[in-house]
């Protein structure tokens, strides 16, 4: 094996978190008895995708998100009645939200063979464990690293450093970091020194100065490259 340290990221890499998404916001609004269509779904995607990616860039901190986003989408929707714990809510709707991409639960388990699965991702911990164990992924995986227990996030030097000092026998040379992001994953594991796997589905153009290594479309690609061929 030529990489027998995989570091993958989860949502939309294994995790199939537009779908998470959408059943907890759903959901959630539902409880609230809020009127919830489409238009609203994809107001709150560009506010959310907003604040993580501020997050990613050092600019805000977790709890900030937190606070803010669904106070910014019902400022939008012109909702002015305090609507106490919806966030906690759609926290616990989403971590129900154990729903797998294609050829996830089969990758992870033929790889596990020879190598170890560590994930690291960017998200709220307790929900993030709930919906790795869901998914039904947790047997195959040596480790998670989620950035709230860090108290450093993806792309950041210091998060890499945090979960290379606590895995055991680490050889940045055996590792490979997996994701789907370029600002996150890929600029990391760039940073990092570690050679970086894009997961690219929608064949989507890299207009970043990021660098990846190899880009796959399919998560069964992940076999040769992991063995060299």
């Amino acid at each position: 094996m030529k990489y027998t340290l995989l570091l993958l990221d989860a949502d939309d890499t294994l995790l199939d978190f537009k779908k998470t998404e959408a059943h907890a916001l759903e959901a959630t609004f539902r409880q609230y008895r809020l009127t919830y269509n489409e238009e609203i779904h994809t107001l709150y995607h560009t506010i959310n995708h907003r604040l993580w990616r501020a997050f990613e860039e050092g600019a805000i901190t977790k709890d900030q998100i937190l606070r803010r986003r669904f106070r910014n989408l019902f400022a939008e929707l012109g909702i002015e009645e305090a609507l106490t714990g919806f966030e906690e809510e759609y926290q616990r709707a989403l971590g129900q939200g154990g729903f797998l991409l294609p050829q996830a639960l089969e990758v992870c388990r033929e790889l596990s063979r020879d190598c170890r699965l560590y994930i690291l991702t960017n998200g709220v911990e307790a929900t993030q464990e709930s919906r790795l164990t869901l998914s039904g992924l947790r047997p195959y995986l040596s480790g998670v690293f989620v950035s709230e227990t860090t108290g450093y996030q993806k792309p950041q030097r210091e998060y890499f450093d945090y979960v290379f000092s606590r895995i055991s026998d680490f050889d940045k040379g055996r590792a490979l970091m997996i994701g789907d992001s370029l600002s996150s994953d890929m600029k990391g594991g760039e940073g990092a020194g570690l050679a970086t796997c894009w997961y690219n589905p929608e064949h989507a153009p890299n207009h970043t100065d990021v660098r990846v290594d190899y880009e796959i479309q399919e998560l069964r690609q992940l076999y040769e490259i992991a063995r060299g061929k």
